[in-house]
């Protein structure tokens, strides 16, 4: 072997700023400092190695004698290596030493390293042997990572020997040596020792069943089978039984042979002499008598022979159903011990002393099934069991991608089966759906079942603070299961005295409750630590063992899988539903031409491309748009805000409906044959919208749609009316034109504009959907909200499979009074006329604070009509949320607004309309174009009539 030359500086600075109080820093592994942590829980000392002893020592145990032709290969492989060879028991005593040379054996018993002594962590504080044990995996311990300041010297490598079988630890085999003499290669050879020791122990048990096997047959039990040897079920880890086969002339299913197998085991593991009966396939009934085997040696095991009670005669040749087993049939002579009609019941029947089993009845099928010990038998159907534990907890956890579900799903799985009462913590930011944080922040009480109903147990939803030594956080910490034997003297000696001895949110343990046993595992998943399951035990008599141990660790490996794959899809679908929301309007503009309540309810299965929205226009006017892309999840949001802010921008220039949904056709084309040509696109790019423009000085909305459901119009007199719209193609499919339609809409009626996922789902379908959309909306009185409200409560369920977005605007109109116009000659005399009627005007509605302003702006506009245009000009004005100005003649000539230079003589007009309006535009008619202006109002005066001269009045 190769010296290794480590650098401890890091390290020994790390132990004594751990031993004085102070934080240990980085560069300290994780299981050492958990180890630490106990150590000084435990009151150890680093100045103090005091092993204790015992004299009782049997020089030839079991575990000596196996383990001896390994230790000696190892103790060859290791002469001039300089490093000893220790093997413990499964109490970290040594029991067993190997070192060469009289140096080391002297540096060996100069830390009482030898055998009697134990080295047991709670002992003599870290070390390869006892934090193996503790950690219950290999353990490598370098120089200052040894709590003792003795041990410093020493390199150790430590791997659990475990019983096959059972899976329980029954010792430790460690290589130890100067850290002068140290290979990072021992930690490889002592677990390939302790490997090697395993395969020698489960030898013992295969050699016992021979023997079993030979003394049946030396007693004289004559059987048609032969003896095979087959290897175990792959869940009990090594061959536990030998099986041997039934008589080739019976043809019996695998299935059958499976089911007496089990039940043969069964009986092994009961250790009783009792005979029952199996109902098999096709009406056959076996039946299985177990009785005592003893080998020349005096190993006691079970043997359980199988026959036939009754065979069902084969079919004719022409066919026919088979004839039942006759009422009266009884068993054949050699199995007449007991017997009880119900199928697979054991009959417990003992034999008189002395008494010898029967011969069987010439011409018999009967044959020997199966040969064990007890103990091996027991541990069989244990091992049958887990994995049937296993396969259910493969099939309930994780039905959902939902974290707290999940959790409790892994609790419901375990009780009463495994455990008698289980609990889930987990981080916050592990429910919120973002990276586990660390313990110092607490666990919330995320899922607990029980066999019994009571308060012992924090409930779900309570914010837990463990103490630092608890269980579940050492668990947390290190990532490492902890298994306590005796948990109420662990919670004397962590949660310490008084009120936290007894309380499970600082480690304790629940008074009064009768708990015996925990386990604590972490749920760790794709290198991250989710949470914690704690594991008690309280009616069920055994404690937790190893192979409990192990399979709680599967459990909860499968859940943990589960959870995070939870925990991601909450952390995606709400970043999804994020981006979503901020595409959709977060508020609604200013406007009175209609009251608006709106609903955006996303799918359960992700985010969708359903979208509303409510534009301001020109002369008042507003647009009321819903649209849906089609297909969900983040691509279907973001060609939802793509559509939805070309509306905006093509609303923004005045376009009618049907150009706009013209011009949205030939994006949505664009959009697709972008999607095609780039590697792994979605492809075709499908949506439905529908787009209105309300007037409320002309009380009327024109409409149309692409492949969108009707809209709904509710009557002041509670009469509901689907608006007939020309149905046009959905967006993307281009080449056919778009037909718009004119209502008039009497002030307080109500449009509902919404989504087919309101209307339509897998359980309903349209025509009903439409109907009972009818039948709610039958309410004039109700105001947007409520409307709202009472659809989504009515129409959806409570996991919707498709997103909806509703609109519902209730139509204002604005008063008479509110807004006048002019028709005027394009002759320029009239404009001064206009400026003293425009003035007139707004002193009528109290506007003298703008007068001088909107007097020049409507001077300037109708000067440029005049000289610019042909034919008669009018003029308007509006008084809504803003002063708006309207000039319109039937020329199409756009202006432009452009900087005039120095010596320019004109041009300047428009920008300075710019300068003193809010903002204006230009909207084309079918008989020439409208230049329009807003301004700001005034700010309402003090005066308590403020308001209802600020505030156009409208027509309800």
């Amino acid at each position: 072997m190769t010296n290794a030359i480590e650098d401890n500086t890091t390290l020994d600075r790390a132990h004594q700023h751990f031993v004085t109080d102070e934080p240990a820093g980085g560069g300290v592994r994780i299981p050492i400092l958990s180890s630490w942590r106990r150590c000084e829980s435990l009151g150890l000392v680093p100045d103090r190695l005091a092993p204790s002893y015992r004299s009782d020592l049997d020089p030839d145990e079991r575990i000596i004698r196996i383990a001896a032709p390994v230790l000696n290969r190892l103790e060859v492989s290791l002469a001039r290596a300089g490093v000893g060879v220790i093997l413990t028991d499964g109490d970290a005593t040594v029991l067993h030493r190997r070192a060469t040379g009289s140096a080391l054996n002297r540096h060996l018993d100069g830390v009482c390293l030898a055998p009697g002594f134990s080295y047991a962590e709670h002992v003599v504080g870290t070390n390869g042997i006892g934090t193996a044990l503790v950690e219950r995996r290999p353990s490598y311990v370098s120089s200052v990572e040894h709590f003792a300041a003795r041990l410093h010297p020493y390199v150790c490598a430590g791997a659990p020997i475990r019983d096959p079988i059972s899976g329980r630890i029954e010792g430790i085999i460690d290589l130890t040596c100067l850290r002068s003499d140290a290979d990072p290669k021992m930690m490889t050879m002592a677990r390939g020792a302790a490997s090697a020791i395993e395969r020698r122990i489960l030898e013992q048990y295969t050699e016992r069943e021979q023997a079993l096997i030979q003394a049946l047959l030396r007693d004289g039990h004559r059987t048609r089978a032969s003896i095979v040897p087959v290897a175990g079920e792959p869940y009990v880890r090594a061959p536990t039984e030998v099986i041997l086969r039934a008589p080739a002339n019976l043809m019996m299913s695998s299935r059958d042979e499976q089911i007496l197998r089990e039940k043969a085991a069964e009986l092994i593991s009961a250790a009783c002499r009792a005979a029952v009966e199996v109902r098999l396939s096709h009406g056959q009934l076996a039946v299985l008598v177990c009785r005592p085997v003893t080998t020349a040696a005096g190993a006691e095991g079970l043997a359980v022979e199988a026959g036939l009670a009754y065979r069902p005669p084969r079919p004719p040749a022409g066919g026919g159903d088979t004839a039942p087993p006759p009422a009266d049939s009884r068993l054949p002579r050699q199995f007449q011990l007991t017997r009880k009609a119900a199928s697979e019941a054991e009959l417990a029947a003992p034999e008189p002393a002395g008494a010898e089993a029967a011969e069987p009845a010439a011409g018999s099928d009967r044959w020997l099934l199966l040969v064990g010990e007890p103990r091996v038998g027991q541990l069989a159907v244990a091992a049958r069991q887990r994995l049937e534990l296993l396969y259910e907890a493969s099939m309930r956890i994780g039905s959902t991608l939902d974290v707290t579900r999940t959790a409790q799903e892994l609790a419901d799985v375990a009780v009463p089966r495994f455990a008698d009462h289980v609990t889930v913590d987990l981080p916050d930011s592990v429910l919120r759906g973002d990276e586990p944080t660390d313990i110092h922040e607490g666990l919330r009480r995320t899922a607990i079942h029980g066999i019994t109903a009571g308060r012992a147990f924090r409930p779900p939803g309570d914010l837990l603070n463990y103490l630092p030594s608890a269980p579940q956080a050492r668990c947390f910490t290190t990532g490492h299961p902890v298994l306590e034997p005796d948990p109420h003297a662990a919670a004397g000696e962590l949660a310490g005295e008084g009120e936290l001895a007894g309380d499970p949110a600082c480690g304790g343990i629940p008074p009064d409750h009768g708990i015996h046993s925990l386990m604590t595992v972490p749920l760790r998943a794709r290198g991250d630590t989710l949470g914690v399951a704690s594991f008690y035990r309280c009616a069920r008599a055994g404690a937790f063992e190893e192979d409990d141990l192990s399979l709680a660790e599967e459990l909860v490996a499968r859940a943990a899988v589960c959870i995070d794959n939870a925990r991601r899809y909450t952390h995606e679908h709400g970043l999804a539903l994020a981006l979503q929301r901020s595409l959709l309007p977060r508020g609604l503009p200013e406007q009175h031409a209609v009251e608006v309540a709106h609903r955006y309810l996303p799918a359960q299965s992700g985010v969708g491309g359903d979208w509303f929205d409510v534009i301001t226009l020109s002369s008042a006017r507003v647009a009321l748009v819903v649209g849906d892309v089609v297909g969900h999840g983040l691509h279907a949001a973001a060609t939802m805000g793509r559509l939805r802010t070309a509306v905006q921008n093509f609303s923004a220039l005045d376009l009618p409906v049907d150009e706009l949904l013209a011009h949205l056709d030939d994006l949505v084309n664009r959009l697709d044959e972008e999607e095609s040509t780039e590697p792994g696109g979605h492809g075709l790019i499908g949506a439905t919208c529908l787009y209105a423009v309300y007037d409320p000085v002309s009380r009327r909305c024109t409409m149309a749609r692409a492949g969108h459901p009707m809209p709904a119009l509710i009557h002041p007199d509670g009469t509901v009316e689907f608006l007939d719209l020309p149905a046009g193609p959905p967006l993307g499919l281009g080449g056919l034109p778009f037909e718009t339609a004119e209502f008039e809409v009497s002030p307080g009626s109500q449009l509902v504009l919404y989504t087919d996922g309101l209307i339509e789902d897998r359980h309903r379908d349209i025509d009903a959907g439409l109907e009972q959309l009818r039948r709610l909306l039958a309410h004039p009185d109700r105001p947007p909200e409520q409307t709202c409200q009472a659809l989504a409560a009515a129409m959806l369920p409570a996991h919707p499979g498709d997103d909806v977005a509703l609109l519902v605007a209730r139509t204002h109109a604005l008063d008479a009074e509110r807004h006048a116009s002019w028709e005027l000659p394009a002759d320029p005399t009239v404009v001064s006329s206009m400026r003293a009627a425009v003035t007139r005007k707004l002193a009528d509605w109290g506007l003298d604070d703008i007068a001088f302003t909107t007097e020049l702006v409507a001077s300037e506009l109708i000067t440029n009509a005049i000289r610019h245009a042909t034919g008669p000009i009018q003029v308007r004005l509006l008084h809504d949320h803003a002063l708006i100005c309207e000039v319109s003649d039937t020329s199409s000539t756009s202006p432009r607004l452009r900087r005039a230079s120095s010596t320019d003589e004109g041009g300047r007009g428009l920008f300075l309309i710019a300068q003193l309006t809010r903002r204006w535009g230009v909207r084309y008619t079918s008989n020439g174009k409208v230049i329009w202006t807003e301004q700001s109002l005034p700010k309402p005066s003090t005066t308590d009539d403020h308001s209802e001269s600020a505030r156009p009045s409208h027509v309800c």
